[in-house]
């Protein structure tokens, strides 16, 4: 089966724009720390609270302004075609990361954040609809496994970046800067990647009302579904994947500056594996059945995670592999099952409402997350154990959704 040009450049695009994507998310894990220590030092503030206060506020931001951009870049992609709308998004995720250096205040972080959410929430919705309108049905699961692995191998990048170049007080902010590199990726874009014609067909034949659309009474129920499907792995990630790094360096005191960039990595290296092999063994098995025993697998590996450890060491980076790798699964699995619950007018939409909705409630965790943390006794562990039980709605609500395995993309 030959590929075409057209095809090839549409996926680097996408892997790209995901992979520096992912590059961006796993920035602020790494400088949240060192950059609101030194914030708190020049307001003249002591305590812990102040950190583990504004990283909730901060992520909460994130999360609202991710889920957003989902829904507003999603919306852009359905009216003036998936190319364009990626091109605007990718430039607002960068610049605004960049923007970061010049913050002062935690809020002026927050703020900036908030804005290159918007961007960040976009482009997975563009990039997984480009992708699956362009290649044949045939490699839709190879290619939902390669841009499953992209953000997750910018993730392994700026953990990378995070190891050989500890980030204390003093660097984070060349870390920001690094964020607007990607902006040079909109010029790939638009000299090579070419719009979807499957899109450009289908706007022709009617103009693209995406939000009536999905909420239509033949389409309602689909969206809900996948609403749920996408909330319940953003939920863990959110709500406590991401902190994980910083349980790292609370177990070490401080006093190892790699620790939580070794445990990014490792974290993220696993993702890239389960993001890989989750749409394989989707088309191998079924879609349903897939996501039903990679909810039962991550609630497995996340409580031994966090009953099993209270030390930093070699094999709690190896047991961080395993969750990084069952629970970033899903997004393997997503980019496979989303685009084949809706159709092409309303795909993009559709996907980053579902993908990104999820994220509201994350953020809502994120925010009551000092809260949390303040009734489990500051142990992030503790508070792990009870936020993966979400996994066990996922397993049993999958079996509502319908099985699409075999079946051509809707029109």
């Amino acid at each position: 089966m030959t590929v075409s040009r057209s095809a090839r450049a549409a996926l680097i695009a996408a892997f790209l724009g995901w992979m520096f994507d992912g590059m961006e998310m796993g920035i602020f894990p790494l400088v949240a720390r060192p950059a609101l220590q030194q914030m708190q030092l020049a307001a003249g503030i002591v305590g812990e609270g102040f950190v583990q206060q504004w990283m909730g506020i901060i992520t909460a931001w994130f999360l609202l302004g991710a889920a957003a951009g989902g829904l507003i870049f999603g919306w852009l992609g359905d009216r003036i075609g998936r190319v364009r709308a990626m091109t605007a998004s990718i430039l607002c995720y960068s610049l605004l990361t960049g923007a970061c250096y010049f913050a002062e205040t935690p809020w002026q972080l927050g703020l900036f954040r908030f804005l290159a959410a918007l961007g960040m929430g976009g482009e997975w919705a563009l990039g997984v609809a480009l992708v699956m309108e362009v290649w044949p049905d045939a490699k839709r699961p190879l290619m939902a496994g390669a841009i499953g692995a992209a953000a997750n191998l910018g993730y392994c990048l700026i953990a990378l970046l995070g190891i050989f170049f500890p980030i204390r007080g003093d660097s984070w902010r060349w870390v920001m800067l690094v964020g607007a590199a990607p902006a040079l990726l909109t010029f790939f874009i638009r000299l090579f990647v070419p719009e979807s014609e499957r899109w450009a067909a289908s706007v022709a034949q009617r103009p693209a009302s995406p939000f009536l659309e999905i909420f239509s009474p033949s389409q309602r129920g689909r969206t809900l579904l996948a609403v749920l499907f996408a909330s319940v792995p953003l939920v863990v990630t959110w709500g406590i994947v991401q902190w994980i790094p910083l349980w790292a360096d609370q177990m070490t005191g401080g006093k190892e500056p790699t620790a939580k960039a070794w445990t990014q990595f490792s974290l993220s290296l696993g993702a890239c594996c389960g993001a890989l092999a989750a749409p394989l063994a989707g088309a191998w098995l079924s879609r349903r059945a897939t996501y039903c025993g990679l909810c039962l697998v991550a609630l497995g590996l996340c409580q031994w995670l966090f009953h099993g450890f209270d030390a930093f060491d070699w094999v709690f980076l190896a047991v961080a592999f395993c969750v990084g790798g069952s629970t970033a699964a899903f997004y393997g699995w997503l980019p496979l099952y989303l685009p084949e619950l809706f159709p092409t007018r309303a795909r993009a939409t559709g996907q980053g409402l579902a993908f990104n909705f999820g994220r509201i409630l994350a953020a809502i965790g994120a925010w009551k997350m000092p809260v949390l943390m303040s009734f489990f006794g500051g142990s992030y562990p503790k508070a792990g154990v009870a936020i993966v039980m979400v996994y066990l709605i996922g397993a049993a609500a999958i079996w509502l959704g319908p099985e699409t395995r075999g079946r051509n993309l809707p029109d």
